[in-house]
């Protein structure tokens, strides 16, 4: 192989119109822009969403809402007390519901009592929830 040799993949390379040069071409003539109007025109051309001085679309239509990417919850030791099963986990609580599939930070707080052993699996908690936890038997992995 020589570097005389080397040309693109078949395909890879498509030839560039010619326009303007004559009807039987297909570009002749206006060259593929239609009659008169701005976007025939050289330098006719605007920046997406321009439509031509009246108010755009993007800007007439009210805009409300978003959703946080930074979501956190946060779980009640009576709420832990409440759940069926000791091993607990994100999708435990997103199953019963008391938490949102969007939070991202879970933590339990010490809010309530709890009496059952409950193991914690990836999930925060406070320092006083903790030694509340472990009290009760159970751990915080």
């Amino acid at each position: 192989m020589f570097l005389n040799s080397i040309k693109p993949a078949d395909g890879a390379k498509h030839s560039s119109k010619r326009v303007g040069r004559g009807i039987g071409s297909g570009l002749g003539k206006t060259c593929g822009r239609g009659h008169k109007g701005q976007k025939s025109r050289a330098g006719g051309f605007h920046k997406v969403g321009f439509e031509g001085g009246q108010m755009p679309l993007y800007r007439r239509l009210p805009k409300r809402g978003f959703k946080s990417l930074n979501v956190q919850a946060e779980v009640r030791l009576s709420d832990l007390e409440a759940l069926a099963g000791n091993d607990i986990d994100r999708l435990a609580l997103i199953s019963a519901g008391l938490v949102s599939s969007l939070a991202n930070k879970i933590k339990v707080i010490s809010t309530g009592t709890i009496s059952v052993a409950v193991n914690l699996r990836g999930i925060s908690t406070t320092e006083s929830a903790k030694t509340a936890i472990l009290a009760a038997g159970g751990s915080v992995e």
